[in-house]
């Protein structure tokens, strides 16, 4: 009886050993290969400022004065032009996200000088004047920008922008045949809106550089008072063409390509797979 129970428990043992390795079988853990770690660009939106120089120069589109005869009517400068000038200019902004922006900018004009020629009837005879002037002006606009995407860290845009020109126009001094006239310069308020391109180089992960270009368009005004015998007189406006350069420092950080933190993307870890 002692063999028979012997001869079990060594079955039972042996049965155990062999089944022990297909239990182990059933649970299939699969072998990990590591997934390459991708860059990703962090979002980096938010609030930034700005400072601008431009050097630019102005045209008119015309001008316009009154005269008093005989007879009364309105007359216009032979010919008119306006010196280069430069400019400074800062603003505030925020960035959307990596293609919108916007921002509002505020720039002072320093002194153009103007130069122009009157034609007319002095004392019954021919006569030509010498006119000699300027203006300076503030230019607020409201801005909104496409950033064309990012290639090297350097990011083309357009944009668009809506205000107001401030423009001071100095007193205007006609000299005819040795005599000179001074008539007193106005400064008005005028709606403004402007069209930009050019692009930025991303200097650090906060610092921008910006080199562009802008289109202002001024409305009409009032560009000087009466005095004998003509006056007052009007511009038709102006077109201004701007050469710009400025930088741009975003409290959020740059997430332009070479500039921007980047991040690696870790895959998630395949669960066991039962079987």
């Amino acid at each position: 009886m002692f063999e028979k129970s012997k001869s079990a428990l060594l079955g039972v043992m042996m049965l155990a050993g062999v089944s022990a390795p297909a239990a182990a079988a059933d649970l299939y853990e699969p072998q990990v290969v590591p997934a390459p770690v991708v860059a990703q660009p962090v979002e980096t939106n938010g609030w930034y400022i700005r400072g601008d120089v431009d050097y630019h120069w102005s045209s008119l589109r015309g001008t316009h004065y009154i005269t008093y005869g005989p007879p009364p009517g309105t007359a216009s400068f032979t010919s008119t032009d306006l010196s280069g000038a430069w400019s400074l200019g800062t603003g505030v902004g925020y960035k959307i996200n990596r293609y919108l922006r916007t921002d509002l900018t505020l720039d002072y004009f320093f002194k153009s000088k103007f130069r122009g020629s009157t034609s007319g009837t002095c004392g019954g005879g021919p006569c030509v004047s010498v006119d000699h002037g300027g203006y300076s002006a503030w230019l607020l606009l409201a801005n909104a920008y496409a950033d064309l995407g990012t290639y090297h860290g350097i990011t083309p845009y357009v944009g668009v922008g809506i205000g107001g020109a401030h423009i001071n126009w100095d007193d205007l001094h006609n000299t005819i045949g040795g005599v000179t006239t001074i008539h007193g310069g106005v400064g008005s308020w005028r709606f403004a809106y402007a069209f930009m391109a050019g692009a930025s180089y991303c200097l650090t992960h906060n610092l921008d550089l910006d080199l562009g270009y802008r289109y202002t368009r001024v409305s009409n005004g009032k560009m000087f008072q009466y005095a004998p015998v003509a006056g007052p007189g009007f511009d038709r406006g102006m077109d201004i063409h701007e050469v710009r350069a400025g930088l741009r420092y975003n409290f959020g950080g740059n997430d332009s390509n070479g500039c921007g933190e980047q991040i690696a993307y870790q895959p998630p870890e395949p669960a066991p797979v039962y079987k």
